[in-house]
């Protein structure tokens, strides 16, 4: 079976003042794995920033473990410290001077390079990494799935709120991302020849560091033989993560078995390049509430349903999902998420609630639902 990996973020806040608290390096000294854990964490670019990775999964029940293992251990760690860890996509309130950014050499680079950008990156992702049999078959997958990737993206969406006022968006964090230097849909490649090719142009430029420093949504990993699908916010709650992992383990098995035959040799063949991308502005703006890109019969079109759209993902990757086991897990998690809300949903109805004040709670115990 086709293997996977899910890489957390989350933020650290001062709980009285629901700040970002730069403390991450303490709090990644203490989250040690003991025996018996199965995750691996790190610092991120932020001082503020913890991210978490799960080993190589098969099953969902593996990557759900060591998803609440980890979770549970940042959210006991940071009360020990007197902080607080939220599951959301973009800090909802931010000091008004720059961030700290991380003592690491590569990190320090990139806040040089980036100035103001990086010194607002409070923003946090799930990042899930699925096996490819080898670069060619990789770059097959990223060109196969690009006119999916904004569905995925707004069943993902949860980072509703920016300095402090309604951003008006779902996912504020997919908008803030279109300010790095390389971002958004990856292009069109025609084997791994052209992906690394045209990927050594661009870290030949003096605005991208590395292939790390390339911020597409999807990407063939360098550290891992994988695709690495990157347009997701962090999730609420561990059982969400779970879910886009299996959707997207689902269209790399999908594409995998399609072995180029929608492509036709052609980008056009899939969607103009400009409509992908405003398909992924769409759905970070309305998420699971207004319309998307229509990758149906026709194509390209961006007035479709959400729960039509995301009907017809989980059509498409259905035979993939049977035959992993996968089907059950990601039908009752879709379902879920309509009747309960994603996360950018969820948090609106606690601030309608109980206003600013009601996140710290919704965070925390979203962090470790079971």
């Amino acid at each position: 079976m086709v293997t996977f990996g899910i890489e957390e973020e989350f933020l650290l806040m001062d709980p009285g003042s629901s700040m970002p608290s730069a403390r991450a390096a303490e709090l990644v000294a203490s989250l040690t794995p003991q025996d018996g854990s199965s995750y691996t964490s790190t610092a991120e670019l932020l001082a503020s920033q913890v991210e978490s990775s799960t080993p190589i999964c098969t099953e969902p029940e593996e990557a759900l473990a060591s998803l609440l293992d980890f979770r549970g251990r940042l959210a006991q760690a940071a009360a020990d410290a007197g902080l607080a860890a939220a599951p959301t996509g973009a800090a909802p309130l931010i000091d008004p001077g720059p961030a700290l950014v991380s003592a690491t050499e590569r990190y320090r680079s990139m806040g040089e390079m980036t100035g103001a950008v990086a010194e607002e990156h409070y923003v946090n992702g799930t990042h899930v990494h699925v096996a490819v049999p080898d670069r060619d078959s990789g770059v097959q997958v990223l060109n196969q799935i690009r006119p999916w990737l904004a569905t995925l993206g707004a069943i993902s969406t949860n980072s509703p709120y920016w300095h402090g006022r309604d951003s008006m968006f779902a996912s504020w964090r997919i908008i803030h991302y279109r300010r790095w230097s390389v971002q958004g849909c990856p292009p069109f490649f025609q084997d791994a020849a052209d992906y690394d090719a045209r990927l050594a142009r661009l870290i030949a430029t003096d605005v991208v560091l590395d292939s790390g420093h390339v911020g597409w949504i999807a990407r063939l990993s360098d550290t891992f033989p994988t695709v690495e699908v990157r347009v997701a916010d962090t999730q609420l709650e561990a059982r969400d993560a779970v879910l886009l992992a299996l959707v997207t383990r689902g269209l790399v098995t999908t594409a995998l078995a399609e072995d180029g035959s929608g492509i036709e040799g052609s980008p056009d063949a899939l969607s103009d390049p400009e409509i992908l991308d405003a398909g992924l502005w769409q759905a970070a703006r309305f998420g699971l509430g207004g319309k998307l890109l229509d990758h149906g019969p026709a194509g390209g079109h961006l007035g479709r349903s959400a729960a039509d759209q995301v009907g017809a993902l989980l059509a498409y990757i259905r035979p993939a999902l049977e035959e992993s086991g996968d089907y059950g897990y990601v039908r009752a998690g879709l379902a879920h998420m309509f009747d309960n809300g994603s996360g950018a949903q969820r948090q609106r109805a606690a601030v309608r609630q109980g206003g600013f004040a009601a996140l710290g709670p919704l965070f925390a115990q979203a962090l470790t639902a079971q």
